[in-house]
Protein backbone atom coordinates (compact mmCIF):
# COMPACT_ATOMS: atom_id res chain seq x y z
CA UNK A 1 0.00 0.00 0.00
CA UNK A 2 1.29 3.54 -0.69
CA UNK A 3 2.73 5.30 2.34
CA UNK A 4 0.80 8.27 3.69
CA UNK A 5 2.80 10.79 5.76
CA UNK A 6 1.69 11.24 9.37
CA UNK A 7 0.24 14.75 9.37
CA UNK A 8 -0.26 14.63 13.14
CA UNK A 9 3.51 14.68 13.64
CA UNK A 10 3.92 17.77 11.48
CA UNK A 11 0.95 19.49 13.14
CA UNK A 12 2.39 18.80 16.60
CA UNK A 13 5.53 20.79 15.86
CA UNK A 14 3.64 23.49 14.00
CA UNK A 15 1.34 24.01 16.99
CA UNK A 16 4.42 24.49 19.19
CA UNK A 17 6.04 26.93 16.76
CA UNK A 18 8.97 24.60 15.96
CA UNK A 19 10.56 25.11 12.54
CA UNK A 20 11.18 21.81 10.71
CA UNK A 21 12.87 23.24 7.62
CA UNK A 22 16.30 22.09 8.86
CA UNK A 23 15.03 18.50 8.99
CA UNK A 24 14.05 18.62 5.32
CA UNK A 25 17.37 20.25 4.41
CA UNK A 26 19.38 17.52 6.15
CA UNK A 27 17.34 14.73 4.57
CA UNK A 28 17.85 16.22 1.11
CA UNK A 29 21.56 16.41 1.86
CA UNK A 30 21.97 12.74 2.86
CA UNK A 31 19.34 11.15 0.58
CA UNK A 32 18.67 13.50 -2.35
CA UNK A 33 15.79 12.45 -4.60
CA UNK A 34 15.17 9.24 -2.64
CA UNK A 35 11.63 7.83 -3.04
CA UNK A 36 11.86 6.95 0.67
CA UNK A 37 12.18 10.55 1.87
CA UNK A 38 8.62 10.72 3.31
CA UNK A 39 9.39 7.61 5.40
CA UNK A 40 12.76 8.95 6.63
CA UNK A 41 11.09 12.26 7.46
CA UNK A 42 8.47 10.61 9.64
CA UNK A 43 11.16 8.50 11.35
CA UNK A 44 13.11 11.63 12.25
CA UNK A 45 9.96 13.46 13.36
CA UNK A 46 8.98 10.50 15.55
CA UNK A 47 12.32 10.68 17.37
CA UNK A 48 12.03 14.46 17.67
CA UNK A 49 8.52 14.05 19.09
CA UNK A 50 9.94 11.68 21.74
CA UNK A 51 12.70 14.18 22.51
CA UNK A 52 10.16 17.00 22.77
CA UNK A 53 8.12 14.97 25.26
CA UNK A 54 11.38 14.00 27.04
CA UNK A 55 9.68 11.14 28.86
CA UNK A 56 10.89 7.94 30.46
CA UNK A 57 14.62 7.22 29.94
CA UNK A 58 13.92 3.49 29.62
CA UNK A 59 11.60 4.18 26.66
CA UNK A 60 14.38 6.13 24.94
CA UNK A 61 16.89 3.32 25.54
CA UNK A 62 14.52 0.69 24.11
CA UNK A 63 13.94 2.83 21.01
CA UNK A 64 17.68 3.39 20.49
CA UNK A 65 18.55 -0.29 20.92
CA UNK A 66 15.79 -1.35 18.53
CA UNK A 67 16.87 1.13 15.86
CA UNK A 68 20.50 0.06 16.15
CA UNK A 69 19.61 -3.63 15.86
CA UNK A 70 17.37 -3.03 12.86
CA UNK A 71 20.01 -0.93 11.09
CA UNK A 72 22.78 -3.47 11.76
CA UNK A 73 20.66 -6.39 10.54
CA UNK A 74 19.54 -4.53 7.40
CA UNK A 75 23.15 -3.65 6.53
CA UNK A 76 24.46 -7.17 7.15
CA UNK A 77 21.70 -8.99 5.29
CA UNK A 78 21.98 -6.65 2.29
CA UNK A 79 25.00 -8.76 1.26
CA UNK A 80 22.75 -11.82 0.85
CA UNK A 81 19.67 -10.24 -0.71
CA UNK A 82 20.22 -12.06 -4.01
CA UNK A 83 19.82 -15.52 -2.45
CA UNK A 84 16.69 -17.28 -1.31
CA UNK A 85 16.76 -18.39 2.32
CA UNK A 86 15.02 -21.02 4.45
CA UNK A 87 14.51 -20.57 8.18
CA UNK A 88 14.76 -23.83 10.13
CA UNK A 89 13.25 -24.10 13.61
CA UNK A 90 13.63 -26.98 16.05
CA UNK A 91 14.77 -27.96 19.52
CA UNK A 92 18.20 -26.86 20.74
CA UNK A 93 18.12 -29.95 23.00
CA UNK A 94 18.02 -32.57 20.24
CA UNK A 95 21.07 -34.82 20.87
CA UNK A 96 23.53 -35.73 18.12
CA UNK A 97 22.50 -39.40 18.21
CA UNK A 98 18.78 -38.60 17.69
CA UNK A 99 17.32 -39.46 14.24
CA UNK A 100 16.08 -35.86 13.89
CA UNK A 101 19.64 -34.56 14.21
CA UNK A 102 20.74 -36.62 11.20
CA UNK A 103 17.61 -35.60 9.29
CA UNK A 104 18.18 -31.88 10.00
CA UNK A 105 21.81 -32.21 8.89
CA UNK A 106 20.68 -33.85 5.65
CA UNK A 107 18.10 -31.10 5.21
CA UNK A 108 20.80 -28.42 5.53
CA UNK A 109 22.99 -30.19 2.97
CA UNK A 110 20.16 -30.53 0.45
CA UNK A 111 19.06 -26.92 0.88
CA UNK A 112 22.63 -25.79 0.19
CA UNK A 113 22.76 -28.01 -2.91
CA UNK A 114 19.59 -26.27 -4.07
CA UNK A 115 21.43 -22.92 -3.60
CA UNK A 116 19.30 -21.96 -0.60
CA UNK A 117 20.78 -20.39 2.53
CA UNK A 118 19.86 -21.83 5.93
CA UNK A 119 18.82 -19.49 8.76
CA UNK A 120 18.56 -20.75 12.34
CA UNK A 121 18.76 -19.33 15.85
CA UNK A 122 22.48 -20.31 15.80
CA UNK A 123 22.16 -22.64 18.79
CA UNK A 124 22.66 -26.38 19.25
CA UNK A 125 20.47 -29.35 18.46
CA UNK A 126 18.42 -29.00 15.27
CA UNK A 127 19.95 -25.58 14.60
CA UNK A 128 23.51 -26.90 14.79
CA UNK A 129 22.61 -29.90 12.62
CA UNK A 130 21.02 -27.79 9.85
CA UNK A 131 24.03 -25.45 9.77
CA UNK A 132 26.44 -28.35 9.88
CA UNK A 133 24.82 -29.81 6.79
CA UNK A 134 24.65 -26.49 4.95
CA UNK A 135 28.19 -25.36 5.80
CA UNK A 136 29.33 -21.87 6.77
CA UNK A 137 29.01 -20.36 3.28
CA UNK A 138 25.32 -21.24 3.18
CA UNK A 139 24.41 -20.47 6.80
CA UNK A 140 23.12 -17.45 8.72
CA UNK A 141 22.71 -17.49 12.51
CA UNK A 142 20.43 -15.11 14.40
CA UNK A 143 21.67 -15.46 17.97
CA UNK A 144 19.99 -14.02 21.07
CA UNK A 145 22.01 -12.30 23.76
CA UNK A 146 21.06 -13.77 27.15
CA UNK A 147 22.23 -13.00 30.70
CA UNK A 148 23.34 -16.62 31.11
CA UNK A 149 25.83 -18.53 29.00
CA UNK A 150 24.76 -18.78 25.35
CA UNK A 151 27.10 -20.13 22.68
CA UNK A 152 26.56 -20.11 18.95
CA UNK A 153 27.12 -23.39 17.14
CA UNK A 154 30.52 -24.12 15.61
CA UNK A 155 29.44 -23.48 12.00
CA UNK A 156 28.64 -19.78 12.49
CA UNK A 157 30.46 -18.90 15.72
CA UNK A 158 33.12 -16.27 15.14
CA UNK A 159 32.08 -15.62 11.53
CA UNK A 160 30.37 -12.73 9.78
CA UNK A 161 27.35 -15.04 9.30
CA UNK A 162 26.35 -14.58 12.98
CA UNK A 163 24.00 -11.72 13.91
CA UNK A 164 23.49 -11.09 17.64
CA UNK A 165 20.14 -9.70 18.83
CA UNK A 166 19.21 -8.20 22.18
CA UNK A 167 15.44 -8.21 21.59
CA UNK A 168 13.53 -11.41 20.87
CA UNK A 169 10.89 -9.53 18.88
CA UNK A 170 13.42 -8.10 16.42
CA UNK A 171 15.11 -11.47 16.03
CA UNK A 172 11.72 -13.06 15.33
CA UNK A 173 10.98 -10.35 12.77
CA UNK A 174 14.07 -11.30 10.76
CA UNK A 175 13.41 -15.03 11.02
CA UNK A 176 10.24 -14.38 9.03
CA UNK A 177 11.25 -11.33 6.97
CA UNK A 178 14.26 -13.07 5.43
CA UNK A 179 12.56 -16.44 4.88
CA UNK A 180 11.47 -17.62 1.46
CA UNK A 181 10.37 -20.83 3.21
CA UNK A 182 10.18 -22.20 6.75
CA UNK A 183 10.92 -25.71 7.97
CA UNK A 184 9.70 -26.65 11.44
CA UNK A 185 11.22 -29.66 13.20
CA UNK A 186 9.99 -31.09 16.53
CA UNK A 187 10.80 -28.93 19.55
CA UNK A 188 9.60 -27.34 22.75
CA UNK A 189 7.75 -24.17 23.70
CA UNK A 190 10.01 -22.01 21.54
CA UNK A 191 9.46 -24.09 18.41
CA UNK A 192 5.70 -24.22 18.95
CA UNK A 193 5.70 -20.47 19.57
CA UNK A 194 7.48 -19.88 16.27
CA UNK A 195 5.18 -22.30 14.41
CA UNK A 196 1.97 -20.66 15.62
CA UNK A 197 3.32 -17.12 15.14
CA UNK A 198 4.46 -17.85 11.59
CA UNK A 199 1.08 -19.39 10.72
CA UNK A 200 -0.75 -16.45 12.30
CA UNK A 201 1.31 -13.91 10.33
CA UNK A 202 0.67 -15.70 7.04
CA UNK A 203 -3.00 -16.43 7.83
CA UNK A 204 -3.65 -12.73 8.53
CA UNK A 205 -1.64 -11.48 5.55
CA UNK A 206 0.90 -9.72 7.76
CA UNK A 207 3.65 -11.84 6.23
CA UNK A 208 3.96 -12.86 2.56
CA UNK A 209 2.85 -16.35 1.62
CA UNK A 210 5.76 -18.82 1.76
CA UNK A 211 5.89 -22.62 2.07
CA UNK A 212 5.69 -23.85 5.66
CA UNK A 213 7.06 -27.38 5.95
CA UNK A 214 6.57 -29.57 9.02
CA UNK A 215 9.46 -32.05 9.09
CA UNK A 216 9.43 -35.18 11.25
CA UNK A 217 11.42 -38.39 11.20
CA UNK A 218 9.91 -41.40 9.37
CA UNK A 219 7.26 -42.83 11.65
CA UNK A 220 7.41 -39.78 13.94
CA UNK A 221 4.14 -38.53 15.41
CA UNK A 222 5.06 -35.05 16.71
CA UNK A 223 3.50 -33.00 13.91
CA UNK A 224 0.86 -35.61 13.03
CA UNK A 225 -0.58 -35.39 16.54
CA UNK A 226 -0.30 -31.59 16.49
CA UNK A 227 -2.27 -31.52 13.21
CA UNK A 228 -4.85 -33.90 14.68
CA UNK A 229 -5.37 -31.46 17.55
CA UNK A 230 -5.64 -28.52 15.13
CA UNK A 231 -8.26 -30.31 13.03
CA UNK A 232 -10.23 -31.62 16.01
CA UNK A 233 -10.21 -28.50 18.17
CA UNK A 234 -9.53 -25.53 15.87
CA UNK A 235 -11.09 -26.51 12.56
CA UNK A 236 -14.12 -28.37 13.93
CA UNK A 237 -14.89 -25.50 16.32
CA UNK A 238 -14.47 -23.03 13.43
CA UNK A 239 -11.64 -21.17 15.13
CA UNK A 240 -9.80 -21.42 11.80
CA UNK A 241 -10.93 -21.90 8.20
CA UNK A 242 -10.60 -25.42 6.75
CA UNK A 243 -8.36 -23.95 4.03
CA UNK A 244 -5.93 -22.63 6.67
CA UNK A 245 -4.52 -26.15 6.87
CA UNK A 246 -3.26 -25.65 3.29
CA UNK A 247 -0.68 -23.23 4.70
CA UNK A 248 1.50 -26.11 5.96
CA UNK A 249 2.68 -29.44 4.63
CA UNK A 250 3.89 -32.46 6.60
CA UNK A 251 6.88 -34.42 5.24
CA UNK A 252 9.17 -37.13 6.59
CA UNK A 253 12.36 -36.67 4.58
CA UNK A 254 14.76 -33.95 3.48
CA UNK A 255 13.99 -34.82 -0.15
CA UNK A 256 10.30 -34.09 0.37
CA UNK A 257 11.02 -30.86 2.26
CA UNK A 258 13.25 -29.45 -0.48
CA UNK A 259 10.87 -30.64 -3.22
CA UNK A 260 7.98 -28.80 -1.52
CA UNK A 261 9.98 -25.57 -1.43
CA UNK A 262 11.21 -25.86 -5.03
CA UNK A 263 7.70 -26.68 -6.28
CA UNK A 264 6.34 -23.52 -4.61
CA UNK A 265 8.71 -21.38 -6.71
CA UNK A 266 8.38 -23.36 -9.95
CA UNK A 267 6.35 -20.56 -11.51
CA UNK A 268 5.43 -18.30 -8.58
CA UNK A 269 8.15 -15.74 -7.94
CA UNK A 270 6.77 -13.24 -5.40
CA UNK A 271 3.81 -10.98 -4.69
CA UNK A 272 3.01 -7.42 -3.68
CA UNK A 273 0.16 -5.01 -3.17
CA UNK A 274 -0.18 -2.23 -5.75
CA UNK A 275 -2.79 0.15 -4.38
CA UNK A 276 -5.97 -1.98 -4.25
CA UNK A 277 -4.60 -4.72 -6.50
CA UNK A 278 -2.78 -7.84 -5.34
CA UNK A 279 -0.09 -8.80 -7.82
CA UNK A 280 1.51 -12.23 -8.21
CA UNK A 281 4.75 -12.24 -10.20
CA UNK A 282 5.31 -15.34 -12.35
CA UNK A 283 8.17 -16.79 -14.38
CA UNK A 284 5.80 -18.17 -17.03
CA UNK A 285 2.56 -16.67 -18.38
CA UNK A 286 -0.59 -18.73 -17.97
CA UNK A 287 -2.62 -20.16 -20.84
CA UNK A 288 -6.02 -18.74 -21.74
CA UNK A 289 -7.64 -21.95 -20.53
CA UNK A 290 -5.87 -21.65 -17.17
CA UNK A 291 -7.00 -18.02 -16.80
CA UNK A 292 -10.61 -19.06 -17.45
CA UNK A 293 -10.29 -21.85 -14.89
CA UNK A 294 -8.87 -19.43 -12.31
CA UNK A 295 -11.79 -17.07 -12.88
CA UNK A 296 -14.21 -19.91 -12.13
CA UNK A 297 -12.40 -21.81 -9.38
CA UNK A 298 -10.98 -18.86 -7.42
CA UNK A 299 -13.69 -16.22 -7.84
CA UNK A 300 -14.09 -16.14 -4.06
CA UNK A 301 -10.65 -14.46 -3.77
CA UNK A 302 -11.79 -11.39 -5.73
CA UNK A 303 -13.59 -8.51 -4.08
CA UNK A 304 -14.54 -7.16 -7.50
CA UNK A 305 -13.60 -7.43 -11.15
CA UNK A 306 -11.62 -10.37 -12.43
CA UNK A 307 -8.13 -11.80 -12.75
CA UNK A 308 -5.90 -9.97 -15.23
CA UNK A 309 -2.64 -11.26 -16.65
CA UNK A 310 -0.19 -8.48 -17.43
CA UNK A 311 3.13 -8.80 -19.28
CA UNK A 312 5.52 -6.67 -17.53
CA UNK A 313 5.88 -3.01 -18.09
CA UNK A 314 7.28 -0.83 -15.51
CA UNK A 315 4.67 -0.87 -12.83
CA UNK A 316 4.82 1.72 -10.09
CA UNK A 317 7.96 1.32 -7.93
CA UNK A 318 8.71 -2.06 -9.55
CA UNK A 319 12.27 -3.29 -9.18
CA UNK A 320 14.23 -3.47 -12.43
CA UNK A 321 15.24 -7.09 -11.83
CA UNK A 322 11.54 -8.04 -11.62
CA UNK A 323 10.43 -6.11 -14.70
CA UNK A 324 10.59 -9.15 -17.00
CA UNK A 325 8.13 -11.18 -14.92
CA UNK A 326 4.51 -11.71 -15.95
CA UNK A 327 1.97 -10.51 -13.39
CA UNK A 328 -1.42 -11.86 -12.33
CA UNK A 329 -3.41 -9.03 -10.72
CA UNK A 330 -6.75 -9.03 -8.91
CA UNK A 331 -8.63 -7.26 -6.13
CA UNK A 332 -7.81 -9.77 -3.39
CA UNK A 333 -10.08 -9.89 -0.38
CA UNK A 334 -7.01 -10.60 1.78
CA UNK A 335 -8.95 -12.94 4.05
CA UNK A 336 -8.34 -16.49 2.89
CA UNK A 337 -4.61 -17.12 2.59
CA UNK A 338 -5.18 -20.88 2.41
CA UNK A 339 -7.16 -20.39 -0.80
CA UNK A 340 -4.40 -18.11 -2.05
CA UNK A 341 -1.97 -20.98 -1.47
CA UNK A 342 -4.24 -23.20 -3.60
CA UNK A 343 -4.07 -20.57 -6.36
CA UNK A 344 -0.26 -20.58 -6.15
CA UNK A 345 -0.29 -24.38 -6.42
CA UNK A 346 -2.47 -24.04 -9.54
CA UNK A 347 -0.19 -21.58 -11.33
CA UNK A 348 2.82 -23.77 -10.50
CA UNK A 349 1.50 -26.67 -12.59
CA UNK A 350 3.30 -26.71 -15.99
CA UNK A 351 0.12 -27.81 -17.76
CA UNK A 352 -1.35 -24.39 -16.89
CA UNK A 353 1.44 -22.40 -18.53
CA UNK A 354 1.13 -20.87 -21.99
CA UNK A 355 3.01 -22.88 -24.57
CA UNK A 356 5.99 -20.97 -26.05
CA UNK A 357 5.72 -19.91 -29.66
CA UNK A 358 7.60 -22.07 -32.20
CA UNK A 359 10.96 -20.55 -33.10
CA UNK A 360 9.93 -19.41 -36.60
CA UNK A 361 6.71 -17.86 -35.29
CA UNK A 362 8.57 -16.08 -32.51
CA UNK A 363 11.10 -14.70 -35.01
CA UNK A 364 8.33 -13.38 -37.25
CA UNK A 365 6.65 -11.77 -34.23
CA UNK A 366 9.87 -9.91 -33.44
CA UNK A 367 10.25 -8.50 -36.97
CA UNK A 368 9.17 -4.84 -37.42
CA UNK A 369 5.89 -4.26 -39.23
CA UNK A 370 6.14 -2.89 -42.77
CA UNK A 371 4.33 0.38 -43.19
CA UNK A 372 3.05 1.07 -46.70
Amino acid sequence: MPYLPNERLFNHFQEHGIDLSKVDEQLQLVAPNSPNLPLYRDMVLTVLRMAHDDGNRWNAKITLQALRELDHAFRTLEHYKGRRKVTVFGSARTPVEHPMYALARELGAQLAQAELMVITGAGGGIMAAAHEGAGSDNSLGFNITLPFEQHANATVDGTDKLLPFHFFFIRKLFFVKEADALVLCPGGFGTLDEALEVLTLIQTGKSPLVPVVLLDSPGGSFWREALDFIRRQLEENRYILPSDLKLMHLVHSADEAVAEIEQFYRNYHSSRWLKDQFVIRMHHPLSEAALCAIGEQFADLCLSGHFQQQPDTGAEHERDDFSHLTRLAFAFSGRNQGRLRELVDFINLPENWAKPLPVQTAQRAQQPLKVS
